[in-house]
């Protein structure tokens, strides 16, 4: 009886929106409920996964600017060359070492699976309706899958667990790490039940749960991110013996064929001027056919600070070379456009540029709206700010701006955790990838993308035919520019680092980087307000900020180590505890 009363009061917690929920299910297996008496119905289950759609670690909560999780601060603090912070990555710059303990390895690391493989332990028991079972199973797989991938890209091969660990399992704790195909292999086809037994969003209102939608997509990133990892990391010590990629990759290209043509799907606001900027400060989604999962905010119930710190630039800033990737407005890269391209003032910079340029950053134009309820514009770029919210670069990040919940500590927008476009991203760059892609496949993808942003389509037969110095130069005209693409439509959504890494690309985009900003000398002479400092005291290279100039970074760039960095040591004290853990990660022994 006591073990059922304890479960009743879980199933209080959660309806009730109490911390009761996370207590319980933080502890231990060993010392949860054993009666399987409890597990009875399917709203049972439904009421066990809801913990994991509020768990930090599986669905980051959007908070304020200090949050690294925060969508739009991510490629900062990550490490990219796109977007920066104020101090530089340390990782980027070669300086982790292997620690003690922690390194995200820990006991509380890994207590969110426990809990997930706890439900697969238990959820057989429950009885009713056998589609809404299975629609719980399916959240279950997917939030498995969520966990593992983050735990694949951070240290690649990782023990694979779908039982409950108890603290008697001492050959299971002491399991080697099984090679990251497996693992990414398991997630597949974990995620092809889970595509199977979700509802279609088709047709059926937001409910706030997931769809098949959302499942397919993230297969398609899983496949794609661990594909293109095999194939460029091919034989060297980070690669797969005897693997291309091309099975997983193959993958990608089929689950978003199938995606696209379910016709659940599709870009929001295209033929609106201000489309791409629009998409990314709704409070709501409901109504959204681009968004496939997001989270809602309610003042009194769930909000963010984020309003608070989008003005002044939070802390970050886009870098040269992010803004130097923009298309000309012929769709052309710049330097074979024909058109007068300058960056002698932001405005000059989104001049005869991809509309979406001028709709990602602030740019003193008199459209730029920070606070719609006094008519505040955009002057200047906080290139000096109290404490550390500044902008880095002098590039302030515009997208993603709320200006109807302008400094609020109470912050509603919504946050975007899936959208379809990454779907046309994945699907065309598994094609190019592939060696198959045609101008019908570029129509379907990347084109519907460049429609939104007023940009004339990409063709296939013209790109071919491109000369001009590529970010790639060892890859086609076309993988060139299906990845420009992909860096333009998702610039800040935090998909650049892993997008470097599983391209085996720090040693050509990050090693002996230097990031640099904005032209310094459309500000110079100038102090007011917004600036609280003089510009012309901010450092220099070649006449734009340096934002690392008194570090090493800004001097020599990045110091990437090629033969370490682009995965995570294990921490000591479990390779010491679990010697078949061994060997380290390469490079950290």
């Amino acid at each position: 009886m006591k073990n059922k009363n304890l479960w009743f009061a879980l199933l209080i917690g959660l309806l009730t929106g109490t911390t009761a929920c996370s207590d319980f299910l933080d502890r231990s297996p060993e010392d949860r409920v054993s009666d399987d008496a409890v597990w009875k119905t399917s709203d049972h289950l439904k009421l066990y996964v809801n913990n994991f759609y509020n768990n930090n670690a599986l669905l980051p909560l959007r908070n304020g600017y200090s949050n690294t999780e925060t969508p739009f601060y991510q490629d900062a603090t990550g490490g990219s060359d796109t977007q920066i912070a104020i101090n530089h990555n340390s990782r980027m710059n070669g300086e982790n070492t292997v620690p003690e303990s922690g390194g995200g390895w820990s006991y509380g690391d890994w207590s969110v699976l426990r809990n997930i493989n706890y439900f697969f332990s238990h959820y057989k028991t429950a009885t009713g309706d056998e589609n809404e079972i299975n629609r719980y199973v399916g959240e279950a797989l997917f939030f498995r899958a969520i966990f593992y991938f983050d735990k694949l890209r951070n240290f690649g091969d990782v023990p694979f667990y779908e039982d409950v660990l108890m603290l008697k399992d001492g050959e299971l704790l002491h399991k080697a790490r099984d090679p990251r195909n497996v693992v990414a292999n398991r997630l597949i086809s974990d995620l092809d039940k889970a595509v199977q037994y979700l509802p279609s969003r088709k047709g059926r209102s937001w409910d706030g749960r997931l769809n098949k939608e959302t499942a397919m997509l993230l297969q398609a990133r899983i496949a794609l991110y661990e594909g293109t990892w095999e194939k460029y990391h091919a034989g060297t010590p980070f690669g797969v013996t005897g693997s291309n990629g091309s099975e997983f990759i193959t993958k990608a290209k089929n689950v978003t064929d199938s995606l696209i043509a379910l016709g659940s799907c599709d870009l929001d606001n295209t033929g609106s001027t201000t489309g791409y900027f629009d998409l990314f400060n709704q409070h709501s989604y409901s109504g959204s056919q681009e968004v496939l999962f997001w989270r809602q905010y309610e003042v009194g119930t769930l909000t963010h600070t984020w309003p608070r710190y989008t003005y002044n630039g939070s802390g970050m800033g886009l870098t040269k070379r992010m803004i130097d990737s923009y298309l000309a407005a012929n769709g052309k890269p710049v330097e074979i456009s024909g058109l007068a391209i300058s960056d002698a003032t932001l405005v000059d910079l989104v001049a005869n540029r991809d509309p979406r340029l001028n709709q990602t950053i602030y740019v003193n134009d008199g459209l730029h709206l920070i606070d719609n309820k006094t008519g505040r514009l955009f002057t200047y770029p906080h290139l000096y700010a109290e404490g550390s919210v500044k902008c880095v670069t002098g590039y302030q990040l515009y997208k993603g701006h709320d200006s109807s919940e302008f400094e609020t500590t109470e912050g509603t927008a919504a946050q975007i955790y899936f959208r379809y476009a990454e779907a046309l991203l994945i699907n065309a760059e598994a094609k190019a990838e592939l060696g198959t892609i045609t101008q019908t496949d570029l129509d379907n993808t990347i084109n519907k993308l460049r429609d939104r942003a007023g940009l004339p389509h990409l063709n296939l037969a013209d790109v071919n035919g491109w000369t001009y110095t590529k970010e790639f130069p060892a890859l086609s005209n076309i993988i060139n520019e299906i990845r420009r693409e992909r860096k333009v439509e998702l610039v800040g959504e935090g998909f650049r680092v892993d997008d470097i890494f599983r391209w085996a690309a720090a040693g050509l985009l990050i090693r002996d980087y230097i990031p640099l900003g904005a032209l310094r000398s459309q500000w110079d002479g100038i102090i007011g307000d917004q600036f609280l400092g003089d510009v012309s005291a901010i450092p220099t290279k070649d006449g734009y900020i340096n934002p690392y100039a008194n570090t090493t970074v800004g001097v020599s760039g990045y110091k990437f180590n090629l033969n370490r960095d682009y995965l995570r040591p294990l921490p000591l004290t479990e390779l010491v505890l679990n010697p078949s853990l061994n060997p380290n990660n390469p490079g950290w022994d």
